[in-house]
């Protein structure tokens, strides 16, 4: 079982401004919680209890919240950026405290789907890597994601270079390897280049999932969350 999950919590949230020019967007309130306290209550519902926390933007005013996690009932780590790295670089700013395979998952993603489902099925694919993906069919954007026949492996994975036979895009929670984080050599880069390097190496599985996904990426993401949270 993975018991380790990286939350990159390190962005601008330039899509939430004005609330997140004095907040960092981990700390943005959801029914009078910070959002990052319902992300680490998912969390402990999987099982999962040590996170580590890639921060950057106000880093302080989460570590002041929620400290080393114990009251909240998980073990909190915190990788801090003291530049801006992007996703990619602000996981090889982590490789200290990375277990040899971990989730990771957004910081403004809410993902009600099983986790430990999302293992079994990794296990089983035998696949160093793997990406959650949801069958969007170019309804909330355009899809970026095309899948081998089977439908349980990535064969192009893109953010610029849509083909209409694309109908999948990443759903939020994925699954690394530690000995891949290195294999990267620039510094500040987004993690797509971690899923491209094991498309190339034919090592990205993929778990459809059917349930829908939340995010706070912006303010309409905001309400809509707010009406499943408790």
């Amino acid at each position: 079982m993975i018991k380790q999950i990286v939350i990159l919590a390190g962005g601008l949230a330039t899509r939430l401004y004005p609330t997140t020019k004095k907040i960092p967007k981990s700390m943005v309130l959801v029914n009078k919680k910070p959002f990052l306290e319902h992300q680490l209550m998912l969390c402990k519902k999987n099982k999962i209890k040590n996170v580590v926390l890639c921060v950057g933007h106000l880093w302080k005013q989460i570590r002041d919240y929620f400290d080393d996690g114990k009251d909240f009932g998980v073990n909190i780590t915190y990788s801090i950026e003291t530049e801006r790295l992007d996703t990619g670089g602000a996981l090889k700013n982590a490789f200290q405290y990375l277990n040899d395979v971990f989730f990771v998952m957004y910081g403004d993603s809410y993902l009600t789907i099983n986790w430990q489902d999302i293992y079994k099925f990794y296990k089983k694919a035998n696949k160093q890597g793997l990406m959650t993906v949801y069958e969007n069919n170019w309804n909330f954007c355009p899809s970026q994601i095309l899948l081998n026949n089977s439908k349980d492996e990535i064969i192009e994975f893109t953010k610029e270079n849509f083909k209409p036979e694309m109908r999948h895009m990443e759903y939020g929670i994925n699954i690394l390897p530690k000995k891949i984080i290195n294999k990267i050599k620039k510094k500040n880069f987004p993690i797509e280049l971690y899923f491209h390097k094991l498309i190339k190496e034919k090592q990205l599985a993929a778990y459809i999932s059917k349930e829908k996904f939340y995010e706070i990426g912006c303010h309409k993401g905001l309400r809509e969350i707010g009406k499943i949270i408790n």
